[in-house]
């Protein structure tokens, strides 16, 4: 698997493929934050949840970028233009991981159905909107949700019991098979869902690795300010981009030759 992993990262293509990527990450945030606060206005539900979670698990330096795009509050539409085309702006980053994802699987070839291609990610950015959505509204209303199930089987204080049991594997389980859905939608040439698990393995915890790291390592060992001054926020929080852009390549890259490894050994 390192063999084959070396040989095909070896070629030109992916070289430039996590800065592209993340460039697209960075112009689908405000879109993504539009999206997500549409829907989830209709539970009532403010992203004010979402920055308590940015202060816990990433960077000052990198956090107040991220808290003011999440206080972007737009006026409430039901124009089906304006919901299309922030949907059509936030599957930037989907269409891109997309062509590498071809590009890996076929061995270089490419299909040449862009607006086939386009649409599919536009499709696999609306479910992952959802999901984040259904994510966060089970984290604050996780409680309740279960009253509603179990009725009077558990009382009282049993329900908070079950929540704090259920509520972290339940997110782990969502934000796995999120990934692991990016990975088998976007691409042309469909893998068995069991050839996608060690990649997304491999990207779930990765990007979870690196924003710890990061994190960590522009909190104790950078001043950023000192070089790029004013914009040394936007500068670090593309490096974060950059880095999970890696990981999930380099997750793409793990499915290929867990393929072409089975396929060898068979």
């Amino acid at each position: 698997m390192v063999s084959l992993g070396i040989r095909q990262f070896s070629d030109p293509y992916y070289q430039g493929f996590a800065a592209q990527l993340s460039f697209y990450i960075m112009l689908s945030l405000v879109p993504t934050v539009i999206m997500l606060s549409q829907i989830l206005g209709i539970m009532d539900i403010s992203l004010e949840f979402l920055a308590k979670w940015v202060d816990m698990y990433i960077a000052p330096s990198m956090a107040g970028t991220v808290k003011q795009l999440l206080r972007y509050k737009p006026a409430v539409t039901s124009n089906i233009v304006m919901i299309v085309m922030a949907i059509w702006a936030a599957s930037r980053a989907q269409f891109s991981l997309m062509r590498i994802a071809n590009y890996t699987y076929t061995d270089g070839r490419t299909t040449g159905q862009f607006f086939r291609e386009r649409i599919r990610a536009v499709k696999t950015m609306a479910i992952m909107l959802f999901t984040i959505a259904f994510v966060i509204i089970i984290l604050i209303h996780g409680p309740h949700i279960l009253k509603l199930i179990f009725g009077k089987l558990f009382e009282g204080s049993m329900f908070d019991l079950l929540w704090t049991a259920l509520r972290w594997p339940v997110m782990a389980i969502m934000y796995f098979l999120m990934v692991s859905y990016v990975y088998y939608v976007l691409p042309y040439e469909k893998l068995h869902y069991n050839e996608l698990i060690p990649g997304s393995l491999f990207a779930s915890v990765g990007m979870l690795v690196v924003t710890a790291v990061y994190s960590l390592y522009t909190t104790l060992a950078v001043n950023n300010d000192i070089l790029y001054g004013s914009l040394s926020s936007i500068v670090v929080l593309m490096m974060w981009f950059y880095f999970i852009s890696w990981v999930l390549c380099l997750g793409i890259l793990v499915n290929k030759v867990w393929k072409d490894t089975r396929e060898i050994q068979g």
